[in-house]
């Protein structure tokens, strides 16, 4: 396979095959995100994409999953992804999912109809990166979005019955908006009802604007014991129904997962048990292995 730069994946596509159609990230000014910084945004030519996958069908026998990469590659117009999804239907037909991460404006961006096509041309689920329910928040971060995009765009997907996994991140408010973090995420959530609840835990990576403005003293970052205070008021406020909550991200302190809500207690139990824990901040280090 042929790759350019650093090639980023959700978790759950680590045994995918990986197919690089689009290089970077349309958005790409994140404060948070050190991901893609070397790269500018473009799509690649479609050749090179056909020939990729072809690549990939001589190099392995069996593949069950592919994932399209990089950031936002449902950005792509409707002609490019019929014809990718068409030839990965040709050449591998014991694929079962596709993966693909999508923006609000992506989704957006298509109709329901155009979301059904591609659902039937064998798209499995779209990764969204909602972060926080919060538009304080999201205007701070720079995410180019409103919470009411946010729900817009989650709910189209849901309502095609293309799997959505989103990703929230412990922290990103810092200590000033912990709590309204926590109760606009959940907000968020329960108005998307989305099959995959990722709780990430905020890094803050040398070469960003967040971490320029937590070294100006600008933005304050939770303590260990309080990033699993705001995780517990966040699933507490959780009215999502068959959805698989997991907080068990490398970014994590403490691994968390259910199925929501009939594993809310069991959740809010293991966050108990790990506010009893000594010496959390001790892993810090581990946090970026």
């Amino acid at each position: 396979m042929r790759y350019e730069g650093t090639v980023y994946r959700p978790p759950s596509e680590a045994y995918s095959l990986i197919v690089q159609a689009t290089i970077g990230c349309s958005h790409n000014r994140c404060t948070f995100c050190s991901m893609y910084k070397d790269k500018k945004f473009r799509i690649r030519p479609l050749e090179e994409i056909i020939k990729d996958l072809m690549i990939g069908r001589q190099s392995y026998k069996n593949i069950k999953r592919i994932f399209i990469a990089d950031g936002d590659g449902l950005i792509m117009k409707m002609d490019y992804l019929r014809k990718i999804l068409r030839a990965i239907k040709e050449l591998f037909p014991e694929c079962e999912r596709v993966g693909i991460y999508g923006s609000p404006r992506s989704i957006l961006g298509k109709s329901k109809d155009e979301l059904l096509e591609l659902k039937d041309l064998g798209l499995g689920i779209i990764y969204l990166g909602v972060e926080s329910g919060s538009d304080k928040i999201l205007n701070k971060i720079k995410k180019g979005v409103t919470s009411t995009e946010m729900i817009l765009a989650g709910e189209r997907v849901v309502e095609v019955g293309i799997k959505l996994s989103v990703t929230l991140i412990s922290g990103i408010g810092g200590k000033e908006l912990s709590q309204e973090h926590a109760i606009e995420s959940a907000r968020v959530m329960n108005e998307i009802n989305p099959d995959y609840i990722g709780l990430l835990t905020l890094l803050v990576n040398e070469g960003t604007e967040l971490y320029d403005e937590v070294q100006n003293g600008k933005f304050h970052l939770l303590t260990p014991e309080e990033v699993l205070i705001e995780t517990r008021q966040l699933v507490n406020r959780l009215e999502v129904d068959n959805c698989i909550f997991r907080s068990n991200h490398a970014s994590n302190y403490v691994a968390l997962g259910g199925t929501l809500k009939e594993d809310k207690d069991l959740i809010l139990a293991q966050i108990d048990e790990g506010l009893k824990l000594e010496g959390l901040e001790e892993g810090e280090i581990f946090r970026r292995l």
